[in-house]
């Protein structure tokens, strides 16, 4: 059985657990993926660094399939759409500790001391699980 993606579960954790932090929430978006509506003079290199915190947007909503919210650029308001498969990653601004994604949906690094997770990407990783207390 196929389930659902867990990219939007993820970058609803993440937005939490960066505002929880008292952090500022970024999102980095793929502005070449399909139905993005963002402000084409912010963007670089086909990504767009979008500042989600709740004093920067309003109507925010982190849904399954899209994120959307009003912000303001230049002193205008617009509505900004970002399908959930754009979101290539959720991080604070003001450290950077927050989750990648990878294209086939799954998260493919995170960092909460800022450093490298793993220095050997060639290498197979092996399953671990540990007791949370």
């Amino acid at each position: 059985m196929q389930m659902t993606s867990s990219r939007p579960y993820l970058v609803r954790a993440m937005y939490q657990w960066v505002a929880d932090n008292g952090m500022t929430p970024h999102l980095l978006v793929d502005v070449s993926v399909d139905g993005v509506q963002v402000p084409a003079e912010h963007v670089q290199n086909g990504k767009i660094i979008l500042n989600i915190a709740p004093m920067a947007v309003t109507g925010l909503v982190l849904g399954d399939t899209e994120v959307t919210f009003n912000a303001r650029f230049s002193g205008k308001a617009m509505d900004l759409f970002v399908p959930i498969d754009a979101v290539l990653a959720v991080y604070a601004k003001e450290n950077g500790q927050g989750m990648m994604f990878s294209e086939d949906d799954g998260a493919i690094s995170s960092s909460e001391d800022g450093n490298d997770p793993d220095p050997d990407p060639d290498k197979p990783k092996r399953p671990s699980l540990r007791v949370v207390k």
